[in-house]
């Protein structure tokens, strides 16, 4: 029984080496190049193609106008701007079209989500198709010069283009939403810098994505998937257009302050990934093995690395199981791996706090990540008896007051 045990978590170790090996590799290629922040990508040389900013937004009357006042200065004559306001029961439609934007209005209450949202508003863009799509949310800032580069980038490679886009906590929030935004800076700007050295594919993060008119038609949107962008970025790899990272481009967002929204949006996103890796890493990895395809490869041991806080207590609860078989039989195997997945893991999130994360978190903070990562024990189980399928819209701050 013992030797079973230990054979166990031996071959479970050797699992968990998999995504925190990929992750320590990400981060030291990203913490040891020169050109690890946004704004320091040599800007794309293409001339300008005809661009379409698309906005799926639900309810974001109180939300969409900065949005809009970002993105507008930026756009030609050539351009569109079309908002879809999918299903709203305020008044998102019409603030849109004060502040200048095309807009049409979808309604329809048995298929809802983001995905359904775009798919209608890309089927509103063919009367005169763009060169360039360019997909934004409809509560983020776009930096000055992101249409440009995204739109010219994304000319020039003829692949999808994702910006960098990072979440911030709003001023006054707490410990958890300061942990979430270290986590986001982790996976959109540590990681995707990393693979970008390498000149590998990085994956669909949800906002600040372009696509070539002939790429995106292409793509199915209309799923209902809570993790439409990774789906999208998955289906576009396997298809020989893995999207690529241009941080010169940059696109930001804010976390929910209130305690709920958090948790919903945490919830989303965090289930929708885990889908993912259960449904699809294996297959990947296989196909890219048996096709010689290195981009794909890369592109699927980038997705099987889990939410960090999920990678910690998977690596807690290894680490300790392999204590107690020692303990009791001296058998050490185990226990060395699992030593060093957890050494590995803190070497991983200590340098990327050491050159990303010192103005999110402080030393004292980033210490207490342990804790962290129990309070979402009840996400992750619910993954496993109550998962999230359907799409739901995080509540604003001024909704939860």
């Amino acid at each position: 029984m013992a030797l079973l045990l230990a054979l166990v978590l031996t071959a479970l170790a050797l699992l968990l080496w998999i995504p925190i090996a990929v992750l320590l590799a990400e981060v030291l290629l990203a913490v040891t190049s020169r050109r690890a922040r946004a704004g320091t990508e040599p800007a794309s040389p293409q001339p300008r193609p005809r661009v379409a900013v698309l906005i799926p937004a639900h309810d974001e009357a109180s939300t969409i106008t900065p949005t809009l006042r970002s993105i507008i200065p930026q756009l030609r004559a050539t351009d569109r701007l079309l908002v879809v306001a999918d299903n709203c029961s305020d008044a998102t439609a019409a603030v849109a079209r004060a502040a200048g934007a095309e807009v049409t209005e979808r309604c329809d209450l048995t298929r809802r989500g983001k995905g359904y949202a775009l798919d209608f508003g890309l089927r509103e863009l063919r009367s005169a198709p763009p060169q360039v799509v360019i997909i934004v949310d409809a509560d983020c800032q776009v930096a000055q010069g992101a249409i440009d580069h995204l739109s010219g980038e994304c000319m020039r490679t003829e692949r999808p283009v994702q910006a960098l886009y990072l979440l911030y906590a709003p001023p006054g929030s707490g410990l958890k939403a300061r942990f979430a935004q270290f986590a986001n800076a982790v996976k959109n700007l540590v990681r995707a810098s990393g693979l970008h050295r390498l000149g590998l594919p990085c994956q669909l993060m949800g906002s600040g994505m372009a696509f070539t008119w002939s790429c995106i038609t292409r793509s199915q949107f209309a799923t209902g998937h809570i993790a439409e962008d990774l789906k999208i970025g998955l289906d576009l790899a396997c298809s020989g257009r893995p999207p690529t990272f241009y941080p010169r481009a940059l696109v930001t967002s804010p976390l929910p302050a209130s305690r709920e929204g958090l948790q919903s949006q945490r919830t989303r996103w965090e289930h929708g990934h885990l889908s993912v890796i259960v449904s699809d890493t294996t297959r990947l990895i296989r196909r890219a093995w048996v096709t010689r395809d290195g981009a794909l490869l890369a592109f699927a041991l980038d997705l099987s690395v889990p939410p960090l806080s999920l990678l910690l207590l998977a690596s807690a609860v290894l680490w300790l199981l392999s204590v107690a078989l020692y303990t009791a039989t001296a058998e050490r195997s185990a226990l060395e791996l699992t030593s060093g997945a957890m050494l590995a893991l803190g070497a991983a999130v200590l340098l990327s706090w050491a050159r990303y994360g010192r103005s999110i978190l402080s030393f004292g903070n980033i210490v207490l990540a342990p804790w962290y990562a129990l309070w979402k024990i009840p996400l992750y189980a619910r993954f496993l008896v109550a998962r999230q399928l359907e799409w739901v819209r995080s509540k604003r701050d001024h909704e939860a007051l």
